[in-house]
């Protein structure tokens, strides 16, 4: 059944949620950047890491208790290696160090043939797809993983959530192939608590198996669910492994008190990998009947699509969707539920709450 989507102008949403950052006393810079993101997020339907989640992930973990330092300054850390860096965030708003950390590394990749920038002392940096999307778009294969700010999921087998949600983003430049970046981008929990927040606020349940109660018995009902269980059982649970490990090793802090107890000694921020790779950098060269890369990368998509799986749905097509939906739309789409909430963030502000009377709608 189609749903009701009120328009919203993208510049004026990039501004309101600009203007709500810099209220809470962060830079002009930053704020552009992080309202930026939140925009993007929206405009591809991750409904998950809109502005709502961005500020509301602020106001519990953020510049209100210590957890994102407002203004902060990135300290890039000496490296014997050229085509690698690594920065400790000093807490800085985190969508503000992944677009500037995306960017080395894209910088790196035109160098090298490949970037890579760790960040150690990071704010969680929202919707991961659409910094590797970012990348992709001009040209480059990129990835990213962080640990999430909490730890919500229950290993396979566990009782306790020792794991954040921890995603992994990939993006290829597909674009001439099929007409969008593939992005592959997921949450290593069945859902993400964030799509927990949003389905509690319009009334709608969760999956099945997809949390538990304080209790640790499975729940549908999103005012009930506490921890997450992983996608896939072991699989799942391996990638957001993967996650802890590599922050492990960049100086990350032990994920039960992340975001939590103030123990003396210990850290409590994320951290992130990203990493850019130019096609170039991995060509072999000796594509099939002469195909160049770009061709070959093309008829690898198109058999796996052909063969009677013409409706199969790549990566990314969903959100590519969802752009076009936007541009046609004249604006971001928001549900009722959401503007209201984008209302109070107005009003929160000091800016005038939005009229939904006077906003257009359109079903999807």
């Amino acid at each position: 059944m189609p749903e009701t989507f009120y328009i919203f102008p993208e510049a004026t949403h990039t501004s309101l949620i600009a203007k709500a950052y810099q209220h809470r006393g962060f830079g002009r810079d930053e704020s552009a950047q992080a309202a930026q993101m939140a925009s993007m997020a929206t405009r591809h339907g991750i409904r998950t890491h809109n502005a709502i989640k961005a500020l509301h992930l602020d106001e519990l973990f953020g510049s209100k208790v210590g957890g994102c330092i407002r203004g902060a300054s990135i300290k890039k850390l000496p490296s014997r290696f050229d085509a690698t860096e690594v920065w400790d965030a000093q807490k800085k708003l985190g969508q503000a160090v992944a677009i500037d950390a995306i960017n080395r590394c894209i910088e790196l990749a035109d160098k090298h043939g490949v970037g890579t920038v760790s960040v150690d002392n990071a704010f969680h940096y929202l919707w991961g797809g659409g910094y590797v999307m970012e990348a992709a778009q001009r040209g480059y294969i990129a990835y990213t993983n962080c640990t999430a700010s909490l730890a919500e999921v229950v290993p396979f087998q566990g009782k306790h959530p020792t794991l954040g949600t921890n995603p992994h983003s990939w993006g290829f430049p597909t674009t001439d192939a099929v007409g969008f970046p593939i992005v592959i981008d997921w949450a290593t929990s069945v859902i993400a608590m964030g799509r927990v927040q949003q389905l509690k606020r319009e009334g709608k349940p969760l999956p099945a198996n997809a949390a538990v109660d304080k209790n640790g018995n499975p729940t549908t009902d999103p005012a009930l669910a506490v921890s997450l269980l992983p996608f896939g059982a072991h699989k799942g649970y391996g990638l957001s492994l993967i996650n802890e490990i590599v922050a492990g090793f960049i100086g990350g802090s032990l994920p039960t008190i992340r975001s939590r107890a103030n123990i003396q000694g210990e850290k409590q921020s994320c951290a992130f990998f990203f990493q850019v790779i130019h096609p170039e950098a991995i060509s072999g060269g000796a594509f099939a009947t002469g195909r160049n890369q770009k061709q070959n990368v093309q008829a690898v998509l198109s058999d796996i699509l052909g063969h009677g799986n013409e409706q199969c749905m790549l990566p990314g097509q969903i959100e590519a969707t969802w752009a076009r939906r936007s541009k046609d739309a004249g604006g971001l789409l928001f549900t009722q539920a959401e503007v209201e909430a984008l209302s109070e963030i107005a009003h929160s502000c000091g800016e005038k709450p939005l009229a939904i009377s006077e906003l257009k709608t359109a079903n999807y």
